[in-house]
């Protein structure tokens, strides 16, 4: 465990975006054992350059730093980012089609985590859930909901998430894995 002082900000430059690629890469599902899988928890999906930087352009990238090192961070994607990345276009179809409390979530002002992930040497330290708090404090003038998706078998993640307040809404399998969608009501 680490101890130092944590700066929760948003992405400022491509350094930043290159550091959150790295510590992506670090923890894509492919890339890490089936123990860390089962203990850490993993990431799914890797992200090109382009994709990241457009991201950036449009709406903030919430990110942890410590000595001006990016260890942790919580990537947003607008509803009109559907088309951006493949393996995320079936949840993006599947997300307008899912009720909430008897309403489309289509219907919500929403936007979606695109991935959230903390350095192995900074978890246990409350980054995950300052990610999430952060990120009330700079979408919930604009937003209702902050929706996503689980690997089912992210065990870690699902609990994680649950822990500041995201519910199931939905499950589903597409070509990658078996998901769940939740959400997080930001008011």
């Amino acid at each position: 465990m680490v101890t130092q002082t944590i700066l929760l900000t948003h992405a400022q430059t491509d350094e930043d975006l290159h550091q959150i690629l790295d510590l992506q890469r670090k923890n894509l599902k492919t890339n890490i054992s089936e123990q860390a899988k089962r203990e850490q928890g993993f990431v799914t999906v890797s992200h090109e350059w382009e994709q990241l930087q457009l991201m950036q352009s449009l709406t903030p990238q919430v990110v942890a730093k410590a000595e001006g090192k990016v260890v942790a961070y919580a990537l947003a994607m607008l509803p009109q980012m559907g088309t951006l990345i493949p393996d995320l276009q079936p949840m993006f179809e599947i997300i307008d089609e899912v009720e909430r409390e008897g309403r489309y979530l289509r219907d919500y002002r929403y936007y979606v985590m695109g991935q959230i992930c903390v350095d192995e040497q900074y978890r246990g330290q409350g980054l995950f859930d300052a990610l999430y708090k952060k990120h009330r404090e700079l979408y919930s003038a604009d937003y209702e909901l902050l929706v996503t998706e689980i690997s089912t078998s992210n065990y870690r993640s699902q609990r994680a998430h649950e822990r500041v307040g995201f519910r199931t809404i939905y499950t589903h399998i597409d070509h990658v894995d078996e998901w769940n969608i939740v959400a997080w009501d930001l008011r």
